[in-house]
């Protein structure tokens, strides 16, 4: 009576040899080791973010810095891939069929493949059930420069006397509805709070566009003259001081904001690229346990 598993076939090399009907992968034994690589990746990383909680502080000069929280992070995502890749691997080696006429060679190379599609297995889902978080954290480290740039902005506007209700975006209809009224003569205008926050609005449109315009320029000229009860040409010096020192901060914020974005960039970068060795070190760790379990399995 024929068997039923096993089918004569001839080699392509010629050699003749009993092939089984049934695939050489044991996808029970996979998805196995998938679940299992799944369950302790979260149960490692949720520990790890229990400890780097606890490790930070909000008090200055307590707590671990940013350098070492960098660096335990790094060293705990290299040791959640190496536990959990390396018990979900030895697992599926040890669940996985027992192969017959199968040289040692063989066994050694199926079982590194079963440990290699864990890994796979295991990354794919991951990713598809993470991917919107994964997305959120790099685009947000990439956005981080944009956010202290406009946080530079806010404190430029802030620092003119929130001359714009919207910040850094220099088309304030405050400062539109004043030019509407603007009086020929300064001496016509209304009282003092109200000429500081007109002039408020008018330099805080000059940070916010990079330039004040010669209009501006006059009449600012002659509501300081009237305010500070000086000439013009002491009011247009002191204009000038007050141009000179609000361009020098605005240059300060520029290069902080751009500090802290290249910071960024490279902060999500090193990360990258970290977790990209981590998980040629998982799929490494996956491959070698699976070798092990199915040796002990075939003992």
């Amino acid at each position: 009576m024929q068997n039923t598993q096993t089918s004569i076939s001839s080699s392509p090399y010629g050699h003749g040899g009993l092939e089984s009907s049934r695939s050489a992968v044991s996808w029970g034994a996979v998805v196995a080791g998938a679940v299992i690589a799944a369950a302790v990746s979260a149960l490692l990383l949720t520990g790890g973010s229990g400890f780097g909680f606890l490790s930070v502080s909000p008090w200055r000069d307590e707590g671990a810095s940013g350098t070492t929280l960098a660096v335990g992070s790094i060293a705990w995502l290299f040791a959640t891939q190496v536990i959990a890749y390396g018990i979900a691997g030895y697992v599926t080696g040890r669940l996985r069929t027992k192969w017959t006429d199968v040289n040692n060679d063989e066994a050694y190379f199926r079982d590194t493949a079963h440990g290699f599609l864990v890994w796979a297995l295991s990354a794919l889902v991951g990713l598809i059930l993470v991917g919107s978080a994964l997305s959120s954290a790099v685009s947000g480290a990439a956005k981080v420069g944009g956010a202290v740039a406009g946080a530079g902005a806010s404190a430029l506007t802030a620092a003119a006397g929130q001359a714009a209700q919207g910040e850094g975006e220099g088309l304030s209809l405050d400062y539109f509805t004043d030019a509407l009224f603007r009086a020929d003569d300064p001496a016509a205008t209304g009282a003092p709070g109200d000429t500081r926050q007109e002039a408020s609005r008018i330099l805080g449109r000059s940070l916010s566009t990079g330039q004040l315009s010669e209009a501006d320029r006059a009449y600012l000229v002659k509501l300081i003259a009237r305010e500070a009860g000086v000439d013009e040409a002491s009011a247009q010096q002191r204009l000038k001081q007050v141009e000179d020192q609000a361009r020098q901060v605005a240059q300060e914020a520029e290069q902080k904001a751009r500090e802290a974005a290249d910071t960024a960039r490279k902060a999500a970068a090193a990360f990258s690229f970290w977790a990209f060795v981590s998980m040629l070190v998982g799929a490494f760790v996956a491959s070698f346990f699976a070798t092990l379990g199915g040796r002990a399995r075939d003992r």
